[in-house]
């Protein structure tokens, strides 16, 4: 008979677990019939000894299998998911959905909230008035299959041994475990109903993983999990040593999503949608390669086909399509205040993570689930690295409703930009790809 003292003592000697012992973990532990002071050590226990490709597929599937999945086949063609691992400024999300959705891969993405310095997919696209992110199953299937495209908050019913592994592992000092993290990823997206997935892992200062080499172990692993489980994955290593684009925070990333859908974004957010939905496009089967796909996209984007699907995106789910031609009817702070700097020369680099709390302290992230707030906060980076600022210019404009945090997030925001005399060298936004 399985019990947990002797899985812990197993895999704390280093043995491999067998599904049917993964299985009763998980399951235990979902039900609360496993305590949290065994499930912690064995999670421990995980992080110092590891899993193989099998061990982290099975983790995987009893996640998956420990609640409701969704069922897209309603739905003709390949679905196609695209799953971050998150960044600062990553609004890449509301620019892609349209994009692929336009060229012909349904788009039935489910997203979640953002918890810590920004926000996410939901809480960006909730700062358009009347949007609606609650959508019944029915409703979202019906959707994607009248327009190719549904947006909707994450349910709590997909996967919930995630959300309590998670939380222990939150308290317990062992979130990066690669093991642990891949198998939680995926899990999700899994679940989701999607039959291919695009995994964007970001690596530097304002993404979980910090290096190049950290990121693309994590990006194999969940490729792995694809493969031993029966769905196509692609990941792409991306650099996120800076902010994404020019705009951190709800309402301000959503003017810029429409910008770029307007030829009128920043290249990198441009470069890295082009990118990203290329490999979608080939995971979708409806290009027949790399090359063609992209060509397609980028026609797609010049003749305003993925601006009308957003604006189709937007009037399907009950929000003010107006906002689509005349961005200012979204919410806007009331305060505005630009950071100077202080002296001549190049910034050479912008630390992510730092921009990343300044937005927060503006209002523009959460650090509890419950904890309000504010579409109308976040900033504008008026340089990026490589480029030559004068003592005086501004860096950045801070835009927030909080009068009482803006001295903290100005400080927080001065102390991000590194400024040299020397230009730094160029980092490729695109580090690997693993197929």
């Amino acid at each position: 008979m399985v019990n947990m003292y002797d899985l812990i003592l197993k895999k704390r000697n280093g043995g491999v677990l067998s599904a049917s012992e993964i299985d009763f973990f998980i399951s235990g532990y979902t039900k609360d019939e496993i305590p949290d002071y065994q499930a912690a050590a064995l999670l421990m226990a995980i992080y110092f000894q590891g899993m193989n490709s099998r061990e982290t597929a099975d983790l995987t599937m009893a996640i998956v299998n420990s609640g409701s999945q969704i069922d897209l086949s309603a739905i003709p063609g390949i679905k196609v998911d695209k799953h971050s691992t998150g960044g600062v400024g990553d609004k890449t999300t509301l620019i892609l959905g349209p994009l692929v959705a336009a060229a012909g891969v349904p788009v039935a993405k489910m997203s979640g909230r953002g918890l810590g310095y920004t926000g996410g997919t939901i809480d960006k696209l909730e700062s358009i008035p009347g949007f609606n992110t609650a959508l019944a199953p029915d409703d979202f299937i019906r959707q994607v299959k009248e327009i190719s495209f549904a947006l909707m908050a994450q349910t709590g019913a997909l996967a919930p041994a995630d959300k309590k592994l998670y939380a222990l592992r939150d308290v317990t000092a062992t979130v990066d475990s690669i093991p642990l993290i891949a198998s939680s990823v995926t899990a999700k997206k899994i679940a989701s109903g999607a039959n291919a997935i695009l995994l964007d892992v970001k690596c530097g200062s304002g993404a979980f993983m910090k290096t190049s080499p950290e990121a693309l172990t994590l990006a194999k692993a969940m490729v792995d999990i694809g493969r031993q489980v029966g769905r196509e994955m692609l990941a792409v290593v991306t650099d996120m040593s800076r902010p994404l684009g020019h705009f951190i925070g709800n309402a301000l990333e959503v003017r810029e999503a429409l910008a770029t859908l307007r030829e009128e974004g920043p290249e990198d957010l441009k470069e890295l949608c082009l990118t990203l939905g290329a490999h979608m496009l080939v995971l979708g089967k409806v290009a027949s390669s790399y090359t063609a796909a992209r060509s397609r996209l980028e026609t797609i984007l010049q003749n305003g086909e993925a601006l009308r699907k957003f604006k189709d995106l937007v009037q399907a789910q009950g929000g003010d399509p107006a906002v689509v031609d005349n961005p200012d009817r979204l919410p806007e702070a009331g305060i505005k205040q630009e950071v100077l700097s202080s002296r001549s020369g190049y910034v050479f680099a912008i630390d992510a993570m730092q921009m990343g709390r300044g937005a927060m302290l503006l209002g523009a992230g959460r650090m509890t689930k419950d904890q309000g707030i504010d579409h109308a906060a976040g900033l504008e980076l008026k340089k990026k690295p490589g480029e030559l600022v004068q003592a005086g210019e501004p860096l950045a404009i801070l835009h927030t409703n909080r009068a009482e945090t803006l001295a903290d997030a100005t400080a927080a925001i001065t102390g991000a930009f590194t400024i040299s005399d020397t230009p730094p060298e160029p980092v490729p936004l695109i580090l690997e790809t693993v197929e």
